[in-house]
């Protein structure tokens, strides 16, 4: 009896910290249905007086030539490659890391394990005059092409980890039956690497859509501007902010995240409870 009490005690914690993180996200849900007025009003109510998707349609349309369907499309013309590219060259060098002997190794690991600790605001600079000088600015080419030649340590360090969990024994069968490193990797290994897949292809999704230091620094031209590029101009828009119009779009960007999380959630939780673990 006094362990049902403690649970039930248990899930009203949580049910109770639960709606107090995600009170905001519903607020803000809300308070895309009401008007200017009604948000900032003195009686100003939890519900909409009257269920509007006004501020949807009207917000929608932006502001100037360019719509937020343009935003969603350049949007993901830099997000889908990113991600692709950074899973692909992480899978590769966390696979060369965890189970091939070379020169140095230790020493390479340590230093790629080491620009972890150095805050973007440190690389800022160096980043834009090497872009700079390459002609990549106002593209996206400083978020596709370092993905390609893995250059984000978190996510190698994840596959590697994730690697060194599975046992060797797994490789040397697959040796003794013909196949060689590739197709151990391809056949035997990454079947088994999609927890830790989908964790690297979720964060970096995440990070990348919501990125928007980067995206303000390195894309100048409104033509290429992400989504959250696009609700920053829309406050500057205008000398009156249709804070309607604007909760409504960010209710729009942030979907497809929330997608995404749930659909992927099984292999991201257990992405992340297995990492780390070696067999």
């Amino acid at each position: 009896m006094k362990i049902k009490v403690n649970r039930y005690i248990q899930y009203i914690f949580l049910i109770l910290f639960g709606i107090i993180i995600v009170y905001p996200l519903i607020w803000l849900f809300l308070a895309s249905f009401k008007t200017n007025e009604e948000i900032f009003g003195v009686a100003n109510s939890f519900l909409p007086a009257n269920f509007s998707w006004r501020a949807y349609i009207d917000g929608w349309k932006g502001s100037g030539q360019f719509t937020y369907g343009d935003f969603f499309i350049n949007t993901f013309k830099l997000v889908i490659p990113t991600v692709l590219f950074t899973v692909a060259s992480s899978i590769l060098v966390g696979y060369g890391f965890a189970r091939f002997k070379f020169p140095f190794k230790n020493i390479l690991f340590a230093i790629m394990i080491s620009t972890l600790m150095l805050p973007n605001a440190v690389i800022i600079i160096p980043r834009y005059i090497l872009f700079k000088k390459l002609g990549w600015l106002d593209s996206y080419y400083p978020f596709i092409v370092p993905a390609i030649f893995a250059c984000y340590p978190f996510f190698v360090f994840l596959m590697v980890q994730f690697f060194r969990g599975l046992p060797k024994d797994l490789d040397e069968s697959a040796h003794l039956d013909g196949c060689n490193s590739f197709k151990i990797l391809t056949k035997i290994l990454l079947p088994l690497c999609k927890p830790a897949v989908f964790s690297v292809a979720l964060f970096q999704f995440i990070w990348t859509w919501n990125d928007f230091f980067n995206s303000l620094i390195f894309i100048n031209s409104i033509k290429k501007y992400t989504l959250m590029l696009g609700l920053r101009m829309s406050l500057d828009a205008q000398a009156a902010v249709n804070w309607d119009q604007i909760m409504a779009m960010a209710i729009v960007t942030i979907v497809p995240s929330i997608v995404l999380f749930f659909f992927s959630q099984k292999y991201f939780v257990e992405g992340i409870a297995t990492t780390g673990l070696k067999g």
